[in-house]
């Protein structure tokens, strides 16, 4: 079983979501979760971007404990030097330096020679290992990057010191066995690798971030960058539940694990979503409203007597207290009575059937059908049930 390395990156590469702004106070809220949770890596911002974020990555990095925290650089030295300096306090500093390996990227953003990004690159990981020990070197977009230049690249972040080296899809553009390859191949052809931690940091443009972080764990990368309901750049980044309750599920498949603690995992998704103000789809993976919620009859029957009939992970191990019967038009009669004699009625078995049917008339009205609703329906039924008793024992009586 291995033990895969979570680096969290939701304050920094998440905080990049459009729209989203966090003050330094709600950056430390949402570390202080983040160390709850157990992930290994914090990435608590930029420090160099602007006095607030120095702040932020300052505070965070003198309160945790347990994780390390890792402060993002470019391939410059004003960059490191903030960066060392809102580490100062941190008991595991890591300085994360990033340049482009792609093409595109050297020609219309760096303007570099590939010769000229690789010194830049080993320089800066040098300055980088003045302050820290730590210190993680990626090369941005490296699933659109030419192999033998990738290769080159990492060499000599490695040579320079570097103790972790980052393979990122930046762009969301590769497919799970493409980018499998790429680490293996990388795993079996760079000099010095093997000294090394591997990660993976992929986003979600074509919807395969999580994916692509498992392909690239199974090649045998290390660490996987993520952030909490997958907010981030564009369509966002790898999501922190997803790929961490994948490797818990089917541990029998992948053979590894994480150190997260899942039963913070919806306390934290909560806490950023109110913090941010970005919200999840409801049929989101593992956190969504819905991910535990069943409204077919045959699913909530099979719920009702056996849980894992429909559900492959418990609600109790992403910090749930139960499953959620959402009652509709495909519930079935078991899940009504369930949910009847949980608001307390106890019901003949001779009259569910008739208050069922009346339920299924409900559902062709409205959509939602809420406790309230079916409270109603059930008095309703009750008051007219006493009307015709009353009115049959008047009947009687004269």
């Amino acid at each position: 079983m291995r033990r895969i390395r979570i680096f969290d990156t939701t304050l920094r590469d998440g905080e990049q979501t459009p729209g989203v702004n966090l003050t330094p106070e709600e950056k430390l809220e949402i570390a202080r979760q983040l160390e709850r949770l157990g992930v290994d890596i914090v990435e608590a911002g930029f420090p160099v971007s602007s006095e607030s974020e120095f702040q932020a990555v300052a505070a965070i990095a003198a309160e945790l404990r347990e994780p390390a925290v890792a402060a993002l650089a470019r391939t410059e030295r004003a960059d490191i030097e903030r960066a060392a300096r809102a580490l100062e306090r941190a008991r595991q500093p890591r300085i994360h330096v990033f340049t482009s390996g792609s093409r595109i990227h050297l020609q219309h953003m760096l303007r570099m020679s590939e010769d000229e990004v690789i010194e830049r690159s080993a320089e800066s990981v040098r300055l980088a290992k003045r302050y820290v020990d730590d210190v993680e070197f990626s090369a941005q977009d490296a699933g659109r990057s030419e192999r033998a230049f990738i290769r080159r690249l990492l060499e000599a972040a490695i040579e320079a010191g570097a103790t972790v080296v980052n393979i990122p899809d930046t762009v969301g553009y590769t497919t799970p066995e493409e980018f499998g390859a790429l680490i293996r191949d990388l795993r079996a052809t760079v000099r010095g690798i093997e000294r090394v931690q591997v990660s993976v940091h992929c986003h979600d443009d074509l919807g395969l971030a999580v994916a692509n972080t498992l392909a690239g764990l199974a090649a045998g990368a290390d660490q996987a960058e993520v952030t909490v309901n997958g907010i981030g750049e564009r369509a966002g980044n790898a999501s922190l539940e997803e790929v961490v309750m994948a490797l818990r599920t089917r541990r029998d498949v992948l053979g590894m694990d994480t150190n997260v603690r899942t039963q913070e995992i919806m306390a934290t998704s909560l806490l950023v979503r109110r913090l941010t103000g970005v919200p999840v789809q409801p049929n989101k993976a593992v956190v969504g409203e819905h991910a535990f919620a069943h409204e077919s009859g045959i699913h909530q029957d099979g719920v009702l007597k056996e849980p894992s009939t429909y559900e492959i992970m418990r609600p109790e191990d992403i910090g749930l207290d139960a499953n959620r019967l959402v009652l509709g038009k495909h519930s079935g009669r078991h899940a009504f009575a369930v949910r009847l004699a949980a608001l307390g009625y106890s019901i003949p078995r001779d009259e569910i059937t008739p208050l069922f049917l009346r339920f299924k008339e409900l559902t062709g009205r409205q959509k939602r059908i809420s406790d309230r609703d079916l409270i109603g329906l059930v008095e309703a039924w009750r008051a007219e049930a006493a009307a015709r008793d009353g009115s049959a024992a008047a009947k009687e009586g004269a």
